[in-house]
């Protein structure tokens, strides 16, 4: 048997393929490429239907103190803005029981990555313990700066003092809030509790944190707001793109 005649044979049938072959061969390439690029289509999300991710970031007023997870700020937010036609993530990261030092001492390893929006809502614990306004002023100031930093829109929940204070001590701590969202160029709510604090039947018998019903009510209220925030997020994208 001469090996190298066989040899010949094979490889010229592999350099010169019939034209059936060629044809064959171009359509499997072709195939192949689209097959390719429908399965990448498949794993590119359109920007359009980008979801955006809101954090609320306070106490145990949005933490959900004594309530069901779906009873919660976050929860109800999430679910009236969706309701409204929004695409969105509220995320919960509050702590009961933080003061404005407590919060800013969690915020680099708690405030969660790719957040685009922020519902800043503390002071209350600080007021209640009858902590000096102009240290609560600074911790909000720095919160607010490392929000602005990390790249995401702040909204912030304005908090006031409690009316058994004196004059002075109640003066100086409602005009935190408005003071430092003319500071920064922030959105403001001027009072998480409003037409909730001190209504009975919007409070857990501690008459301090509000129930399902009291956090209903602070949503309705707040959604416009909450709103603008969305619109400002967006107006944002829209220049980095």
């Amino acid at each position: 048997m001469n090996l190298t005649r066989i040899r010949r044979s094979v490889n010229a049938s592999d350099d010169m393929p019939s034209r059936s072959g060629v044809r064959a061969l171009l359509y499997a390439r072709r195939l192949g490429i689209l097959l390719f690029a429908l399965v990448l289509m498949s794993y590119v999300p359109l920007r359009a239907a980008d979801q955006v991710v809101l954090v609320t970031y306070g106490d145990s007023l949005s933490a959900g103190f004594g309530l069901a997870e779906e009873d919660a700020f976050p929860a109800q937010l999430e679910k009236v803005l969706r309701a409204r036609g929004h695409d969105v993530r509220v995320v919960n990261s509050s702590v009961s029981g933080d003061t404005t030092a407590a919060g800013l001492a969690r915020f680099d390893w708690s405030f969660p990555e790719g957040a685009q929006g922020v519902i800043l809502e503390l002071g209350a614990n600080d007021a209640l313990r009858g902590l000096p306004p102009a240290q609560t002023r600074s911790n909000l100031d720095e919160l607010i700066t490392r929000i602005k930093g990390r790249g995401a829109e702040p909204l912030l929940a304005g908090m006031l003092a409690p009316r058994n204070l004196d004059a002075t001590y109640t003066q100086a701590f409602d005009r935190i809030y408005p003071e430092l969202a003319e500071k920064h160029g922030i959105l403001l709510y001027p009072f998480f509790l409003k037409e909730v604090a001190g209504k009975r039947d919007l409070n857990l018998p501690d008459g301090l944190h509000p129930n399902a019903a009291g956090i209903g009510k602070i949503v309705e209220q707040i959604v416009p707001k909450v709103e603008d925030l969305l619109t400002r997020i967006t107006a944002r994208t829209a220049k980095t793109q």
